[in-house]
């Protein structure tokens, strides 16, 4: 693997002030994106590819990348489902 690229298993779901978001949290995001700020990346959740999208703070330190309704709905999955997540830096 790449020094620009991770992958890790999940599952959907971001808890951020109380509510559960549908993203997935990058595990230790800031040694691997280099800045505690949002940045863009290109992510592969699944098989489905999602180019140049925000991976944004969580407020708790990390970064998170989401998930629309409609990208859900390609993966047939909902909060709390597993995934495995490629994100790779742009």
């Amino acid at each position: 693997m790449a020094d620009d690229e991770t992958t890790f298993e999940t599952t959907i779901g971001v808890e951020v002030k109380g509510d559960v978001w549908s993203c997935v949290e990058i595990p230790d995001s800031v040694a691997f994106l280099g800045t505690g700020r949002s940045v863009k990346v290109d992510a592969v959740v699944d098989d489905v590819r999602l180019e140049n999208v925000g991976a944004v703070v969580t407020g708790t330190g990390g970064h998170m990348v989401s998930l629309s309704a409609k990208v859900r709905k390609t993966l047939g999955k909902e909060i709390g489902d597993p995934v495995r997540v490629t994100v790779t830096k742009r």
